[in-house]
């Protein structure tokens, strides 16, 4: 009798430990959903090292959980703790996003203003440079290249205000690339009128 109590209260314990170890599916779930928000804040472009990360995270959550499900005793503990992790980080990318945006429009920003300055240096090396019977054709291709430059001007300020700084920050970086390049190309025609 002694003997067949054991049998059952070990019976007992077993199915208690099996019945209690269920996969952490809430935990999942709100894993899924800050992931899904910092995605939605545009995790993806602005912080893409870090948002792989959570994802992968996320993947090996559901390996484990995977792995765990097959096994007559189930512990899913390492699954919770991978979660608990990635949950964590999937909140803390709203904020590297956030961060992320507010440096590329302040690098915007401060590279148009570079490129409003070159501009006007610009315009003023085109003015003082040499119009003699060779160089009168170059000098007016970079004038109309600067203008070409100088009318793309106003299309950063919208990209800026709809939110897409990474657009804005090229378009910027394009639009100062070629400025520099026309002040060097009338810097190269007056000193080749020089010599």
């Amino acid at each position: 009798m002694k003997k067949l109590l054991v049998v059952l209260a070990s019976l007992a314990l077993v199915a208690s430990l099996t019945a209690c170890a269920k996969a952490p599916t809430e935990e999942v779930n709100a894993t899924k959903a800050s992931l899904d928000a910092a995605v939605a804040d545009g995790a993806q472009q602005y912080t893409p090292e870090d948002y792989k990360a959570v994802a992968d995270q996320l993947a090996a959550a559901n390996a484990e959980i995977k792995v765990q499900e097959e096994k007559f005793f189930k512990n899913f503990d390492k699954a919770k703790q991978i979660l608990a992790k990635a949950k964590a980080d999937a909140d803390a990318l709203k904020g590297k996003v956030a961060a992320r945006k507010e440096e590329l429009k302040k690098a915007c920003i401060a590279t148009m203003e570079q490129a409003n300055a070159a501009l006007a240096q610009a315009k003023e090396l085109l003015a003082k440079a040499p119009k003699g019977k060779g160089s009168k054709a170059e000098i007016e291709a970079m004038a109309t290249d600067l203008a070409g430059v100088e009318a793309m001007i106003p299309e950063v300020q919208p990209m800026l205000d709809k939110g897409d700084f990474i657009g804005a920050n090229e378009k910027a970086n394009a639009i100062l690339a070629r400025i520099n390049a026309v002040i060097s190309e009338v810097n190269a025609a007056i000193e080749a009128k020089k010599k």
